[in-house]
């Protein structure tokens, strides 16, 4: 909106949000609370989870979120200190993908957070010098997602793309269902590894 408008204020209000964001909703690890809750004065009140296990549980879409967004909040400043944060989450995600999902025989699966991750370690790729890991690491999800264990045949899946997602398993909605957000980051990430192999600009 900055670059729309000429107004710095929206950019401002964006950084100091990140910055915000960064300080409190993450943990040493750099695994992330699902939300943080903040009182009047700008100190937390609560972190916790509404879709997670518990509140001191990972929370994977968030992960996949938090590379992504701090990512582009490089692109947009060229402040080293997103990228660094970018790297530490993305070097997590590929280490340990730690999942706090309650122990069944069938542990529910989340798309929407592949596709996300994928679509964010696609740009990191391009801004540091060790980026083809995370363009290796993208490629491996986006092929998991595009094979018949998640890609949908045509005419089915409600018309979504991909299967196996989750919403919010403690409420028990949209278990194991599409969601939209997973389509579109699915379709993002073969956008940008396409503009990637064709030397056009991501941004």
């Amino acid at each position: 909106v900055s670059k729309w408008t000429g107004d710095n204020k929206y950019k401002d209000i964006a950084i100091k949000h990140a910055v915000t964001t960064m300080n409190n909703h993450f943990r040493p690890d750099y695994t992330c609370w699902h939300v943080v809750s903040y009182n009047n004065d700008g100190t937390v009140e609560r972190k916790q989870t509404h879709q997670g296990k518990n509140d001191d549980s990972s929370w994977s879409r968030g992960q996949a979120w938090a590379v992504y967004g701090y990512t582009s909040c490089y692109r947009e400043t060229n402040d080293t200190t997103f990228l660094n944060f970018a790297v530490n989450i993305a070097d997590m995600i590929m280490e340990r993908v730690k999942t706090d999902a309650p122990v069944t025989e069938e542990p529910p699966r989340d798309a929407s957070a592949a596709a996300v991750t994928a679509a964010g370690f696609i740009e990191l790729s391009t801004m540091v010098p060790d980026g083809k890991k995370y363009l290796d690491y993208a490629e491996k999800i986006l092929k998991s997602l595009s094979s018949d264990a998640y890609l949908a045949k045509a005419g089915e899946n409600q018309g979504f793309i991909l299967l196996h997602s989750v919403g919010s398993l403690p409420n028990g909605s949209e278990i194991d269902t599409p969601l939209n957000y997973a389509d579109y980051y699915f379709l993002e990430g073969i956008m940008r590894k396409r503009d990637l192999e064709s030397n056009k600009k991501l941004f």
